[in-house]
């Protein structure tokens, strides 16, 4: 069928129009697209979502990592270059200050070494010399050249009929000994380990001193201790009374011996020298 011309005349021009001012909501002529709903619109957004390697992100990558060693050698360097700047005379200089720090710090080492040594040979030697002038006076108190004082107990031996006799008066002297007497007279004769009794008509003699009753026997020691051994069954007391004597103990908290002994020069004995190393 053929179609009139006036109807082709229209059609073309509808033609031509929509070629020259485009469809409706397109400015240059092309086809406005259709509007993503559902499904196809989140497919959309997770792939603009996912991070896409370009050459942009590579150049900008390379450059981070770049960076990073140039800030980490920078930090490595920064103490070397503050001496790296420096003169040689500067250099120089720096060097001196520290070896004279050093000479200096290892010379007061040295010096408080020095005072330490001589601090322990000074407490070493003045140990030695305490401990040689405690055994000294213990010495000299044991054999009667010095005087001695300390707690004790002083006995009294009263003997009426003069019937007491040496036997009685060395029993007493060991009964003190064994309670741990340190130092003894008797009537004003110093007793020392050569200490001897003899008897004599109505007397004793202590080591060739005459002594006559009453007997004072002054003895310093623990005073319980040798108080008790004084009364012990059998013992002094108890024989003195069988001779009508008596035997009567006091204790003293303080007690001087003031009686002296000139020890004997040896004529044989000699002291066993000291083995050299």
């Amino acid at each position: 069928m053929r179609e009139d011309p006036g109807q082709q005349d229209v059609a073309q021009a509808e033609s031509d129009r929509s070629l020259t001012t485009g469809a409706p909501g397109s400015a240059d002529g092309e086809r406005a697209p259709e509007p993503v709903t559902g499904r196809s619109a989140w497919r959309r957004l997770r792939r603009m979502g996912r991070p896409r390697l370009t050459r942009a992100n590579l150049i900008v990558g390379l450059l981070a990592l770049a960076l990073g060693f140039a800030i980490a050698a920078q930090v490595r360097q920064t103490d070397l270059e503050g001496l790296s700047n420096l003169r040689s005379d500067e250099l120089v200089r720096i060097l001196d200050n520290v070896t004279q720090e050093n000479s200096r710090l290892s010379g007061e080492i040295r010096e408080l070494e020095r005072t330490r040594s001589q601090l322990a040979a000074g407490a070493t030697s003045e140990e030695a010399r305490s401990a040689a002038q405690a055994r000294l006076d213990a010495i000299q108190v044991l054999s009667g050249t010095v005087a001695a004082t300390g707690p004790g107990i002083e006995l009294t031996i009263t003997d009426p009929e003069r019937r007491v006799r040496a036997a009685q008066l060395l029993d007493a002297l060991q009964e003190l000994r064994d309670a741990g007497t340190e130092t003894v007279e008797i009537n004003g004769v110093r007793v020392v380990a050569s200490t001897y009794f003899t008897d004599l008509d109505g007397a004793i003699a202590v080591s060739g001193t005459r002594v006559e009753p009453p007997y004072l026997i002054r003895a310093i020691g623990d005073p319980p201790t040798m108080a008790a051994a004084m009364d012990i069954p059998g013992g002094v007391a108890e024989s003195v009374r069988r001779l009508n004597g008596e035997a009567r103990v006091e204790q003293r908290d303080s007690l001087d011996i003031t009686s002296l002994h000139t020890p004997m020069t040896p004529e044989y004995a000699q002291p066993v020298p000291n083995p050299t190393s």
